[in-house]
């Protein structure tokens, strides 16, 4: 029999500790994370393809092909996601994993490659936040909600973790046998299906509600784009939560994938160190993501991610000025606030989608709009670097940072967005089949230090035979995981 905490203390919104349901939810989404993200070819895929023949020009535009079909796919997977439930998304998203892996060892061409690109944005479309959302749905229906943040940091830290044990190892492996880091990838994909099919059943399941597990049945994909955008055109304080999360997507992906060298260079430190160095990066953003209950609960959530963001920002100019040794120290400081800012913005933007939303949808066009500021971005970075003046783009990404989040705040205060925030909002579903209340959560995201979240009573009305749940699938893209550094 499961157990179940008791009820909270007065004041608290604790409860005792996770249920052995809750601890095995956590506990396999630590094994999915690891294997599905450990993709041993990172550290060598440029080299492995320019031995396969194809030249810079190919490499790069596979790349490109790569970005963009990943945005593509955002939207559409979001919708399947919040359809067939995160359970089966996980699922799908490893199996496709799997195979693309294998397709280099099958093909090592310019059209091998350029599917094995496409199959992994396939596959990383598909799970890029179901993993999330399946946490954060499985320990609020064990009512274990104050477990998420920590838990969701605690992954993130092992899957970085993963990288730098298994990344030393594949120039080795692969003189023994030049196929090793695809089968490897392979391998580690297969173990994440394995994961995958051993989570439970979400609580709260079955033939009345039909959204926890799997999804709406029904209707038309356009329906939940639909009720996703009049969700974030309602909501100030989920289209606003939104926008904050972009200052430290884009300073992230753009210093830890397409500045990460050049501000080595520029500061005179051997191609040769770059591999120490972004191992020393990639530790610090592992322990901070590790423990986000280490921020103070002197501020709320929402102020941390603004001072993180300004920390990000703020060590971006300083790099300017600061010597080689002072630069890797600044770049690993970069990487913790990095890794304690994503756990955080993660729980607050879970927190904000209204009952009843599609969360998928919803968290697909978050990263949408966070990928198109980064590919702007990315362009003015290059013009900037073409143009010798690295400088002055890191000056001008931290002031540009430092605007986006005065005005953020200015909003924040604003007596309308209060209202909004604590209004206790939700989205109705358009199913002809609800005779009961829409219910109407509250996005109260707690305190940081601690990991707790009082989530309010989303989700409290009734629909149809069963609970109105809160939406399944979550799509947090999670930013530029460090830990999985895609290209492009």
């Amino acid at each position: 029999m499961r157990t179940r905490p008791g009820p909270p203390r007065p004041g608290t919104g604790a409860s005792a500790g996770p249920t052995d349901t809750a601890r095995r939810i956590i506990r396999l989404n630590y094994g999915f994370q690891l294997l599905f993200n450990l993709l041993w070819w990172m550290p060598v895929f440029y080299a492995y393809q320019k031995a396969a023949g194809l030249s810079d020009g190919q490499i790069f535009g596979i790349q490109s092909i790569y970005y963009v079909a990943f945005c593509l796919l955002e939207i559409p997977t979001g919708l399947i996601a919040d359809r067939i439930g995160t359970r089966n998304c996980l699922r799908a998203g490893a199996v496709v994993m799997t195979a693309a892996n294998l397709v280099p060892v099958v093909s090592a061409s310019y059209t091998g490659f350029l599917l094995h690109f496409l199959a992994i944005a396939a596959g990383r479309s598909l799970t890029s936040g179901a993993a999330s959302a399946y946490l954060y749905d499985g320990l609020r229906a064990e009512r274990c909600d104050e477990h998420y943040l920590r838990a969701e940091g605690t992954a993130r830290a092992l899957g970085l973790a993963a990288k730098v044990v298994c990344w030393p190892l594949v120039g080795p492996l692969m003189a023994l046998a030049h196929p090793a880091p695809y089968v490897l990838s392979a391998a580690s994909a297969a173990g994440s299906l394995v994961c995958a099919a051993m989570l439970p059943r979400l609580a709260g399941t079955g033939a009345g509600s039909g959204r926890a597990e799997g999804g709406r049945r029904g209707g038309a994909f356009l329906r939940d784009a639909g009720t996703a955008l009049r969700c974030v055109a309602s909501s100030r304080w989920l289209s606003l939560v939104m926008v904050q999360g972009v200052a430290v997507f884009t300073l992230s992906r753009i210093c830890q994938v397409n500045l990460f060298q050049p501000i080595l260079l520029d500061h005179g430190i051997a191609e040769a160190s770059h591999g120490g160095v972004l191992a020393a990066m990639t530790v610090a953003e592992a322990l901070a993501s590790a423990r986000p209950q280490w921020l103070s609960r002197r501020l709320p959530p929402v102020a941390w991610v603004s001072v993180l963001s300004l920390a990000l920002a703020g060590t971006l100019a300083a790099m300017t000025l600061a010597g080689p040794w002072v630069v890797v120290g600044l770049l690993c400081l970069f990487a913790a606030a990095t890794g304690f800012a994503f756990p955080v913005q993660r729980k607050l933007v879970n927190d904000a989608v209204p009952a009843h939303a599609p969360r998928a949808t919803l968290l697909s066009v978050e990263s949408i709009v966070d990928r198109a500021v980064c590919a702007l971005a990315a362009i003015a970075a290059g013009a900037y670097l073409s143009a010798g003046h690295l400088d002055a783009l890191l000056w001008h990404s931290a002031l540009a940072t430092a605007v986006l989040l005065g005005v953020f705040q200015l909003l924040v205060r604003s007596g309308a967005v209060a209202r909004d925030r604590d209004g206790k909002q939700a989205v109705p579903v358009p199913d002809s089949g609800r005779t009961g209340t829409a219910g109407t959560g509250t996005a109260d995201t707690g305190t940081a230090d601690t990991g707790t979240a009082d989530t309010g009573t989303a989700g409290t009305g009734t629909a149809g035979t069963g609970t109105a749940g809160t939406g399944t699938a979550g799509r947090d893209d999670g930013g530029p995981e460090a830990a999985d550094r895609l290209p492009g």
